[in-house]
């Protein structure tokens, strides 16, 4: 279950590729709705999880997303899950926000008025999706997608609610 989270919560920001993206420290906050209670329980648990890891695990995922620019995730008050990212002027000049490349997937971004409407195929992990990203401006976006996460038991539908905002020009050592 706590794959299937963190999985959702990354391919929520994973196409996000934007019309223009500021470099800098940007907030990401994502929020999961399966629409199955034991679900949505079982993923506010998983982010609980993550809260307590013992140290030595709590250092292995955080260095993991560190490699990605993006800090260990913290839970909102309103069950969201936020964390900080680094968008390189290597990213901007892509116009790529964090976590563009993760995983074995495909995508397609289609330019509508005011954003983008995307779609993508990963095979690690099985996941499909689709969805809408809004701009407003190069410092800040919202996103809708509806996604199917096909490891694990079977497939589990989501839908993940993103906003980003850019924070400030500079990233600290640990978010590059």
């Amino acid at each position: 279950m706590k794959r299937l989270f963190i999985s959702l919560t990354m391919l929520a920001a994973a196409h996000a590729s934007a019309q223009t993206v500021k470099p800098g420290l940007w907030e990401l906050t994502n929020k999961i709705k399966t629409g199955d209670s034991q679900t949505d329980q079982a993923l506010s648990a998983a982010l609980a999880q993550l809260a307590v890891l013992p140290p030595d695990q709590r250092a292995k995922v955080a260095g993991m997303m560190a490699q990605n620019g993006v800090s260990m995730p913290q839970a909102g008050a309103d069950g969201s899950l936020k964390v900080t990212a680094c968008v390189t002027p290597e990213m901007a000049a892509r116009k790529e926000l964090p976590l563009n490349q993760q995983g074995q997937c495909t995508s397609r971004q289609d330019p509508v008025a005011g954003g983008l409407n995307v779609s993508f195929t990963c095979t690690n992990p099985a996941s499909s999706g689709n969805g809408q990203i809004r701009f407003q401006g190069d410092n800040a976006y919202t996103a809708t997608m509806n996604v199917t996460n096909n490891s694990g038991t079977g497939p589990r539908n989501a839908t993940v609610e993103s906003n980003g905002r850019w924070l400030g020009a500079t990233c600290p050592a640990t978010a590059r």
